[in-house]
């Protein structure tokens, strides 16, 4: 019967076979592509990888006391932190951005166009190291096998880490290939954009992205026997050169069905409607405030990273002092929530202040101390270049050379090689790095100590798991949680972690370790 039911429905079919060629075209969505080429494909592998960690820093602003609640409700600037806190930056890594890798490179390995592998391996390194530098453990070997395995195996930080530097070599050595190898070029503008949207197309911007990623990594290990300042010396030489070679992502006005490409620090994601400022980071940018950490100077940055009337608040402590109402006063009048601002990923001015870290720790004392005042200067024009925000309403005001030159010049700053201190260093890359989740990996390098942070100010009504710690330094989160959909869907894994004891937050990472 089912012999005879083939050779009928062959027989049937062959009068047919044009019309019904019609049909399955006429069904085929253009909207709604079963294969694409890398050129489509890159756009949101990099736009992807990039939220990742724009969700992250939802998380991790309150961990670094940049943003604090404005009323005290158990919540993440108090430590208390859940998987769903996590469930973005696992997500969006795995299924949105490096989840998308291997078809792309399968595209692009097609049709020729091995420079889309050679982004694609970058963009990984850069997914893979945010994902661990937050969460630890993380899949590797057995990840990205779809239904053949929903429950792969967790690999260990440190080889993670080789994994990286050779993602990193891999695709260095690509974009070093001459272009004519390749099939299509890197970024396309017409008759759309599609490509490469980080750096248009620029390889050289690429190799530098890459080794500045690989020296910032480098840098984690300041805790272990094997920590190299002179490899990360030569790497921060070799990699971004100014603040134009920046690895940044442009916001753009939200267009349905886009909803989600203004600022995720900014009013229409709303994301900070509760938070503001926290005290920490107003005492390192006003002078005239209580416990201020510079007293008498006044950083040009602070009506633009905040207000002149900020004040800020404490963790865990419910709002009095009125600094915190809707308006121009509020955490979105920042030049960091500007609707169509960016979200930077790393920069000039981050790799100035791993080149002073690093050749503090040599010994080499004269170039931490230009590397250190030239990470300052940097970032101060970068955000000083004035304009205006429409929501709220704010007007930007401009930093000039001489504005520049008087802070360099003024207690808030070393003003030798031989005075400089790593605490100079690091509160000063603080201030450079608002609101980026990387500086939680800074404080966890240096255990939150009082003597390189010292307005620092531990939560009121702290998770009790962690409060109750007798050493101070363990006090302090020191990952994040699994995903939830790691939770429920590979949960023997996450035990395996650990991840279901109670002070898992403070344990900290391998690179946090000797």
């Amino acid at each position: 019967m089912k012999k005879y039911l083939l050779f009928l429905g062959l027989a049937l079919g062959g009068g047919v076979l044009t019309s019904c060629d019609k049909f399955f075209d006429v069904n085929n969505d253009p909207n709604n592509p079963t294969t694409s080429s890398p050129n489509f494909l890159l756009p949101g592998i990099i736009s992807q990888g990039i939220q990742t960690q724009m969700f992250t820093s939802l998380t991790t602003t309150y961990l670094t006391q940049y943003t604090v609640r404005k009323s005290a409700i158990s919540s993440t600037d108090q430590f208390y932190l859940s998987n769903a806190n996590s469930t973005n930056t696992f997500n969006y890594t795995y299924f949105y951005s490096a989840g998308n890798i291997p078809t792309m490179n399968e595209a692009a390995e097609k049709e020729g166009s091995p420079v889309y592998i050679g982004a694609g391996k970058i963009i990984y390194a850069m997914d893979l190291a945010h994902c661990t530098d937050m969460l630890g453990d993380i899949p590797y070997t057995e990840a990205f096998q779809g239904g053949q395995n929903y429950t792969p195996k967790y690999d260990s930080q440190e080889s993670i880490y080789a994994a990286i530097n050779q993602l990193c070599d891999e695709g260095i050595a690509i974009m070093q290939r001459p272009a004519s190898e390749s099939f299509r070029p890197l970024y396309i503008s017409s008759p759309s954009v599609s490509g490469d949207i980080l750096f248009k197309g620029d390889r050289t911007k690429w190799i530098k992205f890459a080794k500045g990623l690989k020296a910032r990594q480098l840098n984690h290990l300041s805790k272990k026997s094997t920590y190299n300042p002179q490899l990360i010396l030569q790497l921060v030489s070799e990699s971004m050169s100014s603040s134009a070679d920046d690895a940044q992502l442009q916001y753009e006005t939200a267009v349905a069905p886009l909803t989600g490409t203004t600022s995720i620090f900014g009013p229409t994601r709303n994301n900070y409607s509760a938070s503001t400022f926290s005290t920490n980071i107003i005492k390192y940018l006003n002078g005239n405030v209580a416990g201020a950490a510079f007293p008498g100077v006044t950083d040009p940055r602070l009506p633009i990273m905040a207000t002149t009337i900020s004040t800020g608040v404490d963790p865990g402590v419910t709002n009095t002092a009125g600094n915190t109402l809707n308006g121009a006063t509020d955490f979105y009048s920042s030049w960091y929530a500007r609707e169509l601002g960016y979200f930077e990923v790393l920069t000039y001015h981050e790799l100035q202040f791993i080149k002073a870290e690093a050749a503090f720790r040599s010994g080499d004392l004269n170039t931490a101390f230009t590397a250190y005042k030239e990470g300052i200067s940097a970032h101060m024009k970068k955000i000083g270049v004035g304009g205006t925000n429409a929501n709220p309403a704010v007007t930007f005001p401009t930093i000039t050379q001489a504005q520049i030159n008087d802070y360099l010049a003024s207690a808030a700053v070393a003003q030798s090689a031989s005075q400089l201190t790593l605490k100079h260093i690091m509160e000063q890359k603080y201030i450079a790095m608002f609101l980026n989740p990387e500086s939680w990996s800074d404080l966890r390098r240096m255990d939150f100590s009082p003597t390189i942070y010292p307005n620092l100010k531990y939560p009121a009504g702290a998770y009790s798991a962690l409060a109750t710690k007798p050493d101070p330094k363990d006090r302090w989160p020191r990952r994040m949680l699994p995903g939830a959909t790691e939770a429920l869907y590979n949960p023997q894994e996450v035990a395996k972690l650990g991840a279901n004891d109670a002070d898992y937050i403070s344990r900290p990472l391998w690179w946090d370790m000797p």
